[in-house]
């Protein structure tokens, strides 16, 4: 049972690094947090989790009803519940209505909501509202594909990345050919099923990956920030391992011309990238819960999770008056990066990114557990998978 004394805390539904930094973030403010995985344990290695669940996971039928119960269990009443994957947001989203009778929920409904968190939906919103996109192709069935007429390569992405499979995971099949789009389809469709998948054009040009990060309320945001996603790895379709605050009004625009319309709530993560081709941002996905690199946030100046906790609880947020130049590293990702593009002039530029002030994605100095642990348990969990045929 949690001290009725304490502050209404936290319950983080899954994620890893992002679910990490909002468990630093508000357990330095002295707020509970509580964390609930059926995935990755690492943030539960962290001081400020004061109690770590494994559940079946927001797939689960009754997966409302258990959250429910947990509150009932363990005395919870106004705890903020915060989804920190994408299963998590669609579960909260689609019970909205249901969870809020226990947990302070700061999300639009599954209806509204979709139209952002799903690509082929997101697609028609920004053709509605007038923003650039990718243009994407719509097919039902393998024979459709004979139709499309693109300008390959193309890129195949799962239009929501909920379940765990090849397909979610690698977030991105590349599409040389039509032979090659036709086995790809095929492949997507036996993981997603074809109202699953989205066919889009691929914009040209590594390092040109962008992100707009912010907390919104009642269709206005409170807070935001852009950042540059330098590295990637692999550098391809990988994993963000090294990204840097910028001041790039341009994404901005576009971003809260989309949110707008949908007069969004709570935390949201754009990833966009330039086209050369006709000098735009170009938005690709909505996260529309914690991401990976929110620990930038806190130490740029825009401390989302915090702001996010005192906007669920009636209290007006600490907006700070800039954001600061400050860059995130993902260590262990970002030295494979660095070592596949090569060294030579590189390396200097790399070291000379140490003088300048980074926020860690595991490390932290009041919270070394994780840091220490990141690496073996992302080996056992590796080989867990490979020995299950996962």
């Amino acid at each position: 049972m949690i001290n009725q004394a304490a502050p209404p805390g936290v319950v983080l539904l899954g994620g890893v690094h992002g679910a990490l930094a909002a468990a630093r973030s508000l357990g330095r403010k002295g707020i509970p947090v509580i964390y609930l995985t059926d995935d990755h344990p690492l943030p539960k290695f962290s001081r400020y989790v004061r109690e770590s669940l494994t559940w079946p996971g927001s797939q689960a039928p009754d997966a409302a009803q258990r959250l429910l119960a947990i509150a009932a269990e363990r005395g919870l009443r106004d705890w903020l519940l915060l989804p920190s994957a994408d299963g998590d947001a669609r579960l909260i989203a689609e019970n909205r209505a249901l969870l809020g009778e226990r947990f302070r929920i700061v999300s639009l409904d599954w209806s509204a909501l979709q139209q952002l968190a799903d690509k082929n939906h997101l697609a028609g919103l920004a053709e509605q509202v007038g923003i650039p996109f990718p243009r994407s192709y719509r097919v039902d069935t393998v024979t459709g594909i004979a139709a499309l007429n693109p300008a390959f390569p193309v890129l195949l992405k799962p239009a929501q990345r909920e379940a765990r499979n090849s397909f979610s995971q690698d977030k991105v099949w590349r599409a040389e050919n039509r032979e090659e789009l036709t086995a790809l389809y095929k492949d997507a469709v036996g993981y997603s099923g074809s109202s699953g998948v989205v066919i889009q054009d691929y914009i040209p040009g590594e390092g040109s990956q962008y992100s707009y990060a912010a907390l919104w309320s009642a269709g206005e945001p409170v807070a935001a920030m852009t950042v540059r996603r330098t590295r990637q790895y692999p550098s391809d379709f990988g994993i963000s391992c090294f990204i840097e605050t910028v001041d790039e009004p341009k994404i901005c625009e576009v971003a809260e011309k989309l949110l707008r319309t949908a007069r969004y709530e709570g935390l949201v993560e754009i990833d966009f990238k330039f086209d050369v081709r006709d000098n735009e941002f170009k938005p690709l996905d909505v996260n529309t819960r914690v991401w990976a690199w929110l620990s930038l946030g806190e130490a740029a100046g825009p401390d989302f999770v915090a702001m996010l906790y005192d906007l669920a609880h009636g209290k007006a947020p600490v907006v700070p008056a800039r954001v600061r130049d400050c860059r995130w590293m993902h260590f262990s990702r970002d030295i494979l990066a660095v070592m596949r593009q090569g060294t030579g002039s590189g390396l200097s530029s790399y070291l000379a990114s140490f003088r300048r002030p980074i926020a860690w994605a595991t490390f932290a100095r009041d919270d070394v557990w994780p840091a220490l642990v990141e690496v073996p348990v992302t080996v056992l969990r590796i080989l867990r998978r490979r020995l299950s045929g996962g």
